[in-house]
This record gives structure tokens, sequence and C-alpha cells, in this order.
């Protein structure tokens, strides 16, 4: 990783950080929470490559641990597994929008599959609350990031990147 890369990695890895102490807007509908911005590091982190795209997966798991606690910790945990999944489909060519909705229902599954053990089974909750929450989240969240990728782009933060973003 070249240093450049690496600056801006350190950057969305500490943004991921801060987001859950700093961003007062949030939905809390247990166990579902939802941050507004919170994954906009993560996508950004996804056109750095895999390992970038990891290591601000693990920021946002620390920042939302420290803030919210162990579960909701865990749940921004698997921003991890998204992160590098969407990363791998940018580097073989994917454009941003297929990884968006390639990556949303990826996201939901992951982080129903985190809450189950620790909530009696109620399909609602588990699946409309949480898992199609999360998948509502991850698509505003894309929204606000296209917009800053194109706003990246054009001050070439982050040039070269790909034009079809």
């Amino acid at each position: 990783m070249d240093t450049r890369k690496f600056t801006i990695t350190a950057l969305l890895t500490a943004l991921a950080i801060v987001i859950p102490f700093a961003v007062f807007f949030k939905v809390i509908i247990p166990p579902f929470t939802a941050t507004l911005g919170s994954h906009v590091p993560m996508f950004l982190s996804m056109f750095l490559g895999p390992l970038a795209a990891v290591m601000t997966g693990l920021g946002s798991a620390l920042g939302f641990f420290l803030t919210l606690g162990p579960l909701v910790g865990a749940r921004a945990f698997m921003h991890v597994f998204v992160a590098l999944a969407g990363s791998v489909m940018i580097q073989r060519g994917s454009s941003f929008k297929t990884v968006v909705l390639a990556t949303a229902p990826l996201h939901g599954l992951l982080e129903v599959l985190v809450v189950m053990p620790f909530m009696p089974f109620d399909a609602y909750n588990l699946f409309i609350i949480t898992g199609v929450g999360t998948m509502l989240h991850h698509g505003v969240d894309a929204a606000i990031s296209y917009v800053m990728l194109k706003l990246l782009q054009r001050s070439r933060v982050f040039s070269p990147i790909r034009a079809d973003i």
C-alpha cells in the first residue's frame, strides 16, 4: 500500500471510529440501530482495496463498541465483510451501483445473524426491523457515499478512480 492510500485509509478508519461518537441523528428500534453516515467510510474504503476496506470496517466496529456496547459493536464488525466483498467486486470491475445492490442483502443477513442469538426468535424484529432496516440504512448511506465519491473524484483526492462510479 502506498503512502497516499495508507493515509486515506487511516483517515477513513478514524472517521469510522468517530462517527458513532459525533453523529446525533440515530434511529434506535431495538435490536436495530442506524447512525446516519456510518457506512460512508466503509463505502469509500472499498475503492482503496481489500486491506483498506478491512481496516475501516474494524474502525467502525471499535467506534460502535465504545459508544453503544458489544452487540452494536458486533453488528458493526460485519462492515469488515461487507466492505471486503465490495472491494473485491470493485477490483473485478463492478460498478458502485452493482456493489451497493449486491452487498445490501449480505449486510442485512449478517446483522440478523449477529442479533439472532441474543433475542427470542421474532421474525418481524429479526428480518424486517433488523434485516430490512439495515438494507435501507445501507442504501441511504450509499447515496451519501455516491455524492462524496463524485466530489472526491473531482477534487482528485481519489484519482485515479474508475470513471463509472
